[in-house]
C-alpha cells in the first residue's frame, strides 16, 4: 500500500463568503457549514467558533478531535462510517494541518467528555490547545441520554465528521505544500537489508468494552467489541479506518484526530529500513470477561510471531478494566520470545500511592508511563466559557463532581475550577504526543 498525504500548513481560519484555502489561509462559509451540520434533524442547535492557541477560551464538554480532510479520487473520509466501504490506506488524501475540527456540546455532557484550554496554565495538558480550532458547538434532541453519564453523543460526534469533510473539500483541487508518502512493501518483499533488522509490530487495543453497539471504537464503521485481534497497514489508522468512540474517560481518549495522525506509527516509518523493520499493526480489542482478554491475547502473540516479530509495541486506550487486556497482551507476547514496550497512563489516586495499573506481572517489565488520571489540576476563570461549564460537575465528567466534602464544589462560583486530570481531552496522549516527562523527588 502506498498512501500520499498532500499538506496544506493553516496559518489563519476565518469566516467568509467562501469556503477556501489560499496562501494558508482557510476561509469558511458559516452558513453553508452550518447546513452541512443540520443535515441531521436531530441536531436542534449548533453554531461555529473558531478559537486559536492564546485565546482565553475555556471549551467543555468537549467530544471530539477531527482533522479536516479531502480523499482524492472521491470517497468518504470515513469508510463505512461517512459513506461507502472502500479502501482505506492506498491512493491520495488532502489533509489541512495545525487545524481540527472540535465538537462541543452546548449544553450537555457525561463521562466520555472533556476540558480544553486555549491558554494559561491548562494549555499544557492538552494537544489540540496548540491548533487552530473549529468548533461545532451544538445540542441535539437525543433526551434519552442527555442526563445520562454515557452518552453516545451520535449526532454531534457525525456532525463533527461531515463539518470535517466539507471543509476538506476547500483543498481537494489545489497542489499540496508538501507531500509525505507512507509504503511499506508486504512483509515477505522486504529488502535483504531490511529483513535483517529487528522486526517491530505495533500493537492497538482502542477502546471496545461496551457490549451495547454505539460506544465503542470503529473499524470502518465495524463496532470493534465485535472484532479480534485483527493484521492492519498502517496507512489504514492513519486515513480514516479508525473512528473514536464516547466511552473511556476523556484523558484516555484517542480522539479521531489521534488516529489519523498517530505519532508512534510515524515514528516507526521513520525508523523503517534505518534501525527497524516496521511489520505492521496488530489491531486488537478491550474486553471485559476473563476469557475474552485471554483469546485476544492469545491471537496477538500467534500473530506477531508468525509475522516473525521481534518486538512489540503495546498501547491502551483506557485504564482500570482495560489494564488487564493490556498486562495479558504484554505477557502473552513475551512468552512467545517477542521483547515487549507497553504504553499508558497510570491510575495511582489523588495521593498518587495506589496501585498504577489494576493488574501487574513480572514480565511486563518495560511500561512508559503518559501520567496519572487523578491529579489534581486547578485553573483560574477563564474570559469565556464554549459549551457549558457546569457540564464538568453537573454530569459527570469523569474528572469533575458536584461537591466533594473536603475539596468542595468542582466548579467555584467565581469560574476556577478543581478537577482530575480524568476530564482533560485526550491529555495522557498515549498516542505519541506526550512532552510529560518523570520527576524524582
Amino acid at each position: 500500500m502506498k498512501l500520499e498525504l498532500g499538506n496544506f500548513y493553516v496559518k489563519d481560519i476565518q469566516f467568509g463568503e467562501k469556503t477556501q484555502y489560499n496562501n494558508g489561509i482557510l476561509t469558511i462559509n458559516k452558513n453553508a457549514a452550518l447546513s452541512v451540520v443540520k443535515e441531521d434533524e436531530h441536531i436542534t442547535e449548533a453554531d461555529i467558533v473558531i478559537v486559536k492557541p492564546g485565546d482565553k477560551v475555556r471549551l467543555v464538554p468537549v467530544k471530539e478531535a477531527i482533522e479536516p480532510r479531502h480523499r482524492i479520487g472521491g470517497g468518504p473520509l470515513f469508510p463505512g462510517v461517512t459513506g461507502d466501504l472502500l479502501q482505506a490506506g492506498d491512493g491520495k488524501s488532502h489533509a489541512l494541518k495545525g487545524c481540527s475540527v472540535l465538537v462541543v456540546g452546548k449544553h450537555w455532557g457525561g463521562f466520555q467528555d472533556g476540558l480544553i484550554d486555549m491558554s494559561g496554565e491548562g494549555a499544557k495538558y492538552s494537544y489540540y490547545s496548540q491548533l487552530k480550532n473549529i468548533v461545532l458547538v451544538a445540542d441535539t434532541d437525543e433526551n434519552f441520554e442527555k442526563r445520562e453519564q454515557q452518552k453516545k453523543n451520535h449526532a454531534l460526534r457525525w456532525a463533527g465528521m461531515r463539518l470535517a469533510e466539507y471543509i476538506g473539500a476547500a483543498v481537494a483541487d489545489l497542489q499540496p505544500e508538501e507531500v509525505e508518502v507512507y509504503e511499506l512493501p508486504p512483509v515477505t518483499k522486504r529488502s535483504t537489508e531490511t529483513s535483517k533488522l529487528p522486526s517491530v509490530v505495533m500493537v492497538l487495543q482502542p477502546q471496545s468494552q461496551m457490549e451495547e453497539l454505539g460506544y465503542n471504537d470503529l473499524c470502518y464503521g465495524w463496532d470493534c467489541n465485535r472484532m479480534v485481534p485483527t493484521f492492519m497497514h498502517p496507512n489504514e489508522v492513519l486515513d480514516g479506518a479508525m473512528i473514536s468512540g464516547s466511552f473511556m474517560p476523556c484523558s484516555s481518549k484517542w480522539s479521531t484526530y489521534d488516529f489519523q495522525n498517530f505519532p508512534m506509527i510515524k515514528r516507526l516509518y521513520q525508523e523503517h529500513g534505518k534501525t527497524v523493520n516496521f511489520l505492521g499493526v496488530i489491531m486488537s480489542n478491550l474486553n471485559v470477561a476473563l476469557e475474552q482478554k485471554q483469546r485476544a491475547a492469545q491471537f496477538v502473540a500467534q500473530m506477531a510471531k508468525s509475522l516473525g516479530a521481534d518486538a512489540a509495541i503495546v498501547a491502551e486506550e483506557g485504564y482500570g478494566n482495560p489494564d488487564a487486556d493490556f498486562i495479558a497482551c504484554i505477557v502473552a507476547l513475551e512468552d512467545a520470545g517477542v521483547k515487549t514496550i507497553g504504553l499508558t497512563n497510570e491510575c495511582t489516586g489523588r495521593d498518587g500511592a495506589s496501585q498504577p495499573l489494576v493488574t501487574l506481572d513480572a514480565k511486563a517489565d518495560a511500561i512508559v508511563s503518559c501520567g496519572n488520571v487523578s491529579d489534581l489540576i486547578i485553573l483560574p476563570p477563564m474570559e469565556t466559557v464554549i459549551g457549558e461549564l457546569q457540564a464538568l460537575a453537573r454530569d459527570g465528567l469523569s474528572g469533575g463532581w458536584d461537591n466533594d466534602t473536603i475539596l468542595g464544589p468542582s466548579v467555584r462560583e467565581d469560574g476556577s475550577i478543581i478537577m482530575e486530570n480524568n476530564a482533560m481531552f485526550c491529555s495522557d496522549q498515549v498516542v505519541g504526543w506526550s512532552t510529560k516527562t518523570m520527576k524524582e523527588f
